[in-house]
């Protein structure tokens, strides 16, 4: 007997339709894939699983009977585990005590319970202390975290978003691995992913989703990922990367010993140094939480310097505030969190595309706001960057994330920069927004401007990259040209091994 069944499922937000009769049948201890592109339907169909949308019409069944999932906590109840995008733990607290947050009834013998939870890490390979403060620990582990949650509460039937985008690459075999013991255990896994060779080394089945709609469902073992790619995206891929035409040429940017702090003042920048040339890409990889935030932050004026400086054509700009970096320096800003420092999301899309600019002209004239003209760059701006929505007074909040990646990357761009400083780019995109991004990239790379490429997503980064260094602890540990890299030697470098021992 099938272990979930959704049936006719169909979810609306006014007269958008999220969901369109959606079936999908998903064996016991089956690792079943779903694509999609952003806006396909994926999120609202894992939220109707877990009981965060309640669906207009049809219904789920578990082992043939149907159930009621009005919340998550129905959802828990029927053993149904869901491991978000972002991360719902409380970083002030130990592994224990998140994982116990919430449960009741157990014991609060707080020795008792880590030793389960540490017997559980064991049996997945996730090696996790649970003693050790959340605040402390990497983003990856911090991941491995939140499935402990679900396991811990005898879920069978898991729902992961994107669980590897915070992975480094050598990281993310050991965590194929582990998905595998689970559903060697007997547990069921929905893998929502845009990394398609991560698709074919662990998924059983794929589900294809598009604008709310099932449109196909395949065998892993009898598909290609560049089929897969197809059917996501209704054509085939077109990354124009090819070969760069010229050479980069003088230094734009130059960072010059930098050291600065993290939030809690510990030391997050030592003595770093680098230069950027225009009409190069320069791609910087490494773990999350070593110093990639912080960087761009030091150069956008966000974060105060210790010590050290940054030049742009050998001018200092150390002591200019954001203002004055992004305006009259003209350094274009695509940050790693979207919601938080790239978008207003309560903003609309047409009010997100002019906050780079809206005091000055021709936005605004002798102080007053010209809505004609925002009004009618949107318009121009959502056509080229296919930003695919309602309306452009619809809120940004309400976009899927690829959607708004391309608002803040329209934003960028057509401020016409000489440096563009672009964190995660492709993080949790799917293959047609990624493919959209990266031409845009080297569109502006052919155009002269320096780009700084900050990502964890190390296959992305190499298809734009001109250089890759790598960071670790603050420090960069090397610079390699893309060909002569490797997952084993970067994986080693972004572990603190340098480019000569690795």
């Amino acid at each position: 007997m099938s272990h979930l069944i959704v049936e006719n499922v169909s979810k609306s937000f006014g007269p958008f339709k999220a969901l369109e009769n959606v079936n999908l049948t998903v064996g016991r201890s089956e690792i079943r894939a779903v694509l999609g592109e952003n806006g396909a339907g994926k999120t609202s169909l894992m939220n109707v699983l877990y009981g965060l949308y309640r669906p207009d019409n049809g219904r789920v069944l578990i082992d043939g009977a149907p159930i009621v999932l009005n919340s998550p906590r129905d959802a828990i109840g029927h053993r149904i585990g869901m491991i978000h995008q972002h991360f719902q733990l409380a970083s002030a607290l130990t592994v224990t005590e998140n994982i116990l947050l919430g449960t009741g009834g157990v014991s609060l013998n707080l020795k008792q319970q880590a030793a389960r939870i540490c017997e559980i890490s064991e049996q997945y390979g996730f090696d996790v202390d649970p003693d050790a403060p959340v605040w402390k620990l990497p983003i990856g582990m911090r991941q491995r975290v939140e499935i402990l949650k679900v396991l811990y509460r005898n879920a069978e039937i898991l729902v992961l978003d994107e669980p590897t985008s915070v992975l480094a690459p050598d990281e993310i075999g050991s965590f194929l691995d582990g998905l595998k013991k689970i559903r060697a255990a007997g547990h069921t896994i929905l893998f929502v992913t845009h990394k398609l060779d991560e698709v074919m080394e662990v998924a059983d089945n794929v589900t294809i989703m598009r604008q709310g709609r099932v449109i196909a469902e395949v065998g892993a073992a009898e598909t290609t990922p560049k089929e897969l790619s197809r059917l996501m995206v209704g054509r085939e891929s077109d990354i124009r990367i090819g070969n760069r035409v010229g050479e980069p040429g003088r230094a734009v940017l130059e960072v010059v010993d930098v050291c600065a702090q993290s939030d809690r003042g510990a030391s997050a920048l030592k003595s770093l140094s680098f230069s950027l040339r225009e009409g190069e890409v320069f791609g910087l990889t490494g773990v999350d939480g070593n110093g990639q935030r912080e960087l761009a932050e030091v150069i956008v004026g966000m974060r105060p310097l210790t010590s050290g400086d940054i030049l742009v054509e050998g001018e200092s700009i150390s002591h200019l505030d954001v203002r004055e970096r992004v305006v009259n320096t003209k350094i274009g800003f695509v940050p790693e969190d979207r919601h938080a420092t790239g978008l207003v999301l309560d903003y609309s899309v047409s009010k997100n595309l002019v906050l780079r600019s809206f005091d000055r002209e021709p936005v605004s004239r002798n102080g007053i706001i010209d809505y004609r003209h925002i009004a009618e760059r949107a318009v121009d701006l959502i056509a080229r960057y296919d930003i695919r929505l309602r309306s452009a007074e619809q809120q940004a909040r309400f976009l899927s994330g690829g959607n708004q990646q391309k608002i803040i990357l329209a934003r960028e761009i057509e401020s016409r920069p000489r440096i563009l400083l672009v964190m995660q780019a492709t993080k949790g995109l799917d293959v047609g927004a990624i493919e959209f991004v990266q031409n845009k990239i080297l569109e502006e790379r052919a155009r002269g401007v320096a780009v700084l490429y900050i990502s964890t997503e190390l296959e992305h980064l190499l298809e734009v990259a001109d250089r890759v260094g790598v960071i670790c602890a603050g420090r960069l540990t090397g610079i390699l040209a893309p060909e002569h890299v490797t997952a084993q030697k970067i994986g080693m470098m972004m572990a603190g091994v340098t480019m000569e021992a690795a």
